[in-house]
Formats: structure tokens, C-alpha cells, sequence
């Protein structure tokens, strides 16, 4: 089953209504045309995500892969309780939403879609061994460098130092030294191919493009946390 208009419209109606009770009463609506969709996509990305991260996990259900459509709302001043967005997350480790280790994602909502690598919240601890890892030249490092170049599709996103800290690096490393925080993106509002049944498979190609840049940032997890298996 693809995604729709009608995916796109749920998750708009459901969050301008932001009601339980609509919710409840359109609950087969959210099934078909949200969660079936992804349950799908995320047995469409299986394959690729395992390419990158043999450990990652893939079972397609809310909770393992596929984000809950209730927000917990304690810690936020947003009070919605439904988000607009939802997304598949494969990672290694028991948490779905645990920050250890870097994530394979994609997310949809009523104006575009995207998908990537990286972290949601890196650590302090975890910036700072890139970086090391990147100063001394780190064979793995330099791969991941050099791979990013040479793709047109992701592009480097995070919170970056206020004034730069390695202006004598060269612009590729500069690009990877100054983050604070580190995720590889790529966004698209094609509906054509949203809507599409190549939509996983166009998705899968790109994600390939990651390899050598997601297992750089998981070797540097690896290194504080450890590995899972």
C-alpha cells in the first residue's frame, strides 16, 4: 500500500483537530493511509538499512521502527497531542529514541518527505571523538569525507560553533569540525514519487549513497559505548 493525498491529509486534519475523540472515530482512516504505509516502507527499507548497520533494528511496528502518532506532551510547551509528522527510525540498541548511536530515518508530513542518517541530539562526548577522530586523519573519517563530496543528494545539517574553531582546516573537514550536532539529509516535496510504488526503492539507492558515512559515525559510537551485539 502506497502513501496518498489521503495520508497527507489525515495527518493535517488530525492535528488541526487535535482531538481524542476524532481520533478515535477515524481511527481506521490514520491505519490505512498512515500506519500500513509505513509498515510497508519500513520492509521496503529493510534491505538497504541492514547494507548500512547489519544490527540495526527492523521489525516494522509502532515503537520498534514507526513513531507513535501521540506526542508526550510532559516536557513540551507544545501541548498538541497529535503530531503532523511521522517517521521510521532504524537504529541499534533497545531504544527506539535513544541518542548512543546514529539512526537511519524517514520522515513524511503534509509538505514534504525526508530521510537520512545521524542523530536527533548527539552527544557533547561523541562530537568531540569525530573530531579527534577527524584531526588525526582517521582512515574512516577521510572515507566518509570524501564520500559526502562526492554525492549531490545528502546535505550535512547541525547546530554549528557561533565563530569558527578550525579555519585552517580545509573547507571538506571544516564542513564536519565546526557541527555541534550531525545528521546527513535529504528533503523532497515530489509527490509524484511520494505517491509513487518506487518511492522505496528510489529511497533505498539514495540511502546506499550513506554507507560510508553512517558506519563512520557508528565506529565512533561504538568507540564510547560499545557494540550491541
Amino acid at each position: 500500500m502506497s502513501f496518498s493525498p489521503k495520508t497527507l491529509d489525515f495527518l493535517f486534519e488530525n492535528h488541526l483537530q487535535d482531538s481524542k475523540s476524532w481520533f478515535d472515530d477515524h481511527k481506521q482512516q490514520y491505519n490505512d493511509y498512515v500506519l500500513h504505509p509505513l509498515e510497508e516502507m519500513a520492509v521496503q527499507l529493510t534491505d538497504a538499512v541492514l547494507e548500512l548497520d547489519p544490527q540495526a533494528v527492523t521489525v516494522p511496528k509502532v515503537g520498534k521502527t514507526i513513531s507513535r502518532i501521540r506526542r508526550d506532551t510532559r516536557y513540551s510547551k507544545d501541548k498538541h497531542l497529535y503530531r503532523e509528522n511521522m517517521w521510521l527510525v532504524f537504529k541499534r540498541g533497545p531504544k527506539m529514541y535513544g541518542t548512543d548511536y546514529p539512526g537511519i530515518y524517514f520522515d513524511i508530513s503534509p509538505d514534504a518527505f525526508s530521510y537520512g542518517c545521524g542523530f536527533y541530539n548527539a552527544s557533547t562526548e561523541f562530537m568531540a571523538n569525530m573530531r579527534k577522530a577527524i584531526l588525526a586523519g582517521n582512515l574512516d573519517a577521510m572515507a566518509a569525507i570524501e564520500a559526502y563530496e562526492k554525492q549531490s543528494v545528502f546535505t550535512l545539517h547541525g547546530e554549528q560553533y557561533k565563530k569558527p574553531h578550525f579555519p585552517d582546516k580545509p573547507l571538506e573537514q571544516q564542513k564536519w569540525l565546526e557541527l555541534r550536532g550531525i545528521s546527513l539529509d535529504a528533503e523532497s516535496s515530489d509527490t509524484n514519487l511520494f505517491f509513487s510504488e518506487n518511492l522505496g526503492k528510489a529511497v533505498s539507492k539514495d540511502l546506499l549513497l550513506l554507507k560510508p558515512m553512517y558506519q563512520f559515525l557508528l565506529k565512533m559510537a561504538i568507540v564510547i559505548h560499545g557494540s550491541t551485539c
